[in-house]
């Protein structure tokens, strides 16, 4: 990401403290619904959500708050560190968040639209996914997913793969497309993983590296908060607003 800060709008976004007022309500939400609107939460989690409990397990942190402890207390600290250089007027700035979010979250529905026609011009036939009977626990979930598969897969798997090859002196351009191709590749294969992943889909596939890049392009341009409201966003309009148009897939 550019250095983030407070001239214009534009910049403000970028701002690690324009992300922390603006993930951690989601978070919030995510968490409550998961704990308290679910009849099996772990059920409801997200891949990534899921990953990143079995890690903690691991090193005997089990309480189930855990995790979205560890997330605040991660986004919080990185606000600190820039601190004295965060947005003055932080309520016109989450609006403006929330409403990229949306278009960003359209934006993508429509690639999806055009996804099919594009692979059939190109002579590419793929079974399509179709998208599953939507509920409240399937809500929730996407919103876990804009969260946390955008803090695993943009905010340290990119960022980190970034830094590698700008420091063994990549060219600045050549590392940037290395990173977000490799990364949107991981992104998309793990949804295929463990014994939860689903069935492979050249379609789903495809898509979502296509997904993958769009949302690092959004997070390296527009910031990580807009990132995961626009990938939230979108999951939740695929899977729950239009239901009926089956075959667009769901990145959570």
């Amino acid at each position: 990401m550019h250095r983030p800060g407070k001239t214009d709008y534009f910049s403000a976004t970028l701002h690690p403290w324009s992300s922390l007022i603006f993930v951690l309500p989601l978070l919030a939400v995510y968490e409550f619904g998961v704990l308290w609107g679910a009849a099996e939460p772990e059920t409801v989690r997200n891949g990534a959500d899921t990953w990143l409990r079995w890690g903690l397990d691991q090193v005997g942190l089990h309480h189930p708050y855990w995790a979205p402890t560890i997330l605040a207390v991660f986004l919080i600290g990185w606000g600190l560190l820039w601190l004295r250089d965060r947005p003055n007027d932080l309520v016109s700035v989450w609006i403006g968040m929330t409403i990229e979010s949306v278009l960003f979250a359209l934006g993508l529905w429509a690639i999806s639209r055009e996804f099919v026609p594009l692979l059939d011009f190109l002579g590419i036939q793929l079974a399509m996914a179709q998208a599953p009977d939507a509920d409240f626990q399937q809500a929730v979930g996407f919103l876990g997913a804009g969260i946390y598969e955008e803090v695993l897969f943009r905010l340290v798997l990119f960022s980190a793969l970034l830094w590698l090859l700008r420091s063994a002196e990549v060219p600045g351009l050549l590392a940037f497309l290395l990173a977000a191709v490799t990364g949107a590749a991981v992104f998309s294969y793990a949804h295929h993983l463990g014994p939860f992943g689903e069935p492979y889909n050249g379609y789903v596939f495809l898509f979502r590296t296509l997904a993958g890049l769009y949302f690092t392009l959004i997070f390296q341009t527009r910031g990580f908060g807009i990132a995961v409201g626009a990938h939230a966003l979108y999951d939740v309009l695929v899977g729950i607003v239009v239901p009926s148009m089956g075959g667009q897939a769901a990145c959570g």
